[in-house]
């Protein structure tokens, strides 16, 4: 049976990266996708109201506790989807970078896609985030 392998890419007539990889290339895996997970605690209750670096350490600490719970931690995350409500200001985006870079692997970092949205499925959310990861297996 061929190995488990995770290689993460940027071809060099790729535009530069900052701070993700153009592609993630996994073999033999088993992969884990996650929801869209969104800034609210295990009660439910919304984290956060009008800050956005708070809502995205929920959001990341709310993908750790899914991938653990399916075998997976953070550093097995081959995926990220960001969605930003409009109204953060451009400036404040910059803290979804510093909070990914406290779980993910930032020697290779995941593949990833920033989306701004009119708007998420609850009021006062301004961030949702969606996560694939793969494992051996």
């Amino acid at each position: 049976m061929a190995e488990f392998s995770r290689t993460f890419m940027t071809p060099k007539e790729s535009p530069p990266p900052v701070g993700y990889s153009h592609i993630a290339k996994v073999s033999n895996a088993t992969l884990i996708y996650l929801a869209g997970q969104v800034p609210m605690d295990a009660s439910g209750k919304l984290v956060g109201p009008g800050d956005f670096k708070a809502q995205a350490e929920q959001v990341f600490r709310n993908i750790r506790t899914a991938l653990n719970a399916a075998g997976a931690t953070p550093h097995d995350i081959i995926k990220l989807n960001y969605y930003v409500v409009a109204s953060v200001d451009p400036t404040e985006r910059t803290a979804i970078r510093a909070v990914r870079d406290q779980v993910v692997n930032t020697a290779s970092p995941p593949a990833s896609t920033l989306v701004v949205v009119a708007g998420l499925a609850q009021p006062g959310w301004l961030i949702e985030i969606e996560a694939v990861a793969a494992i051996a297996g």
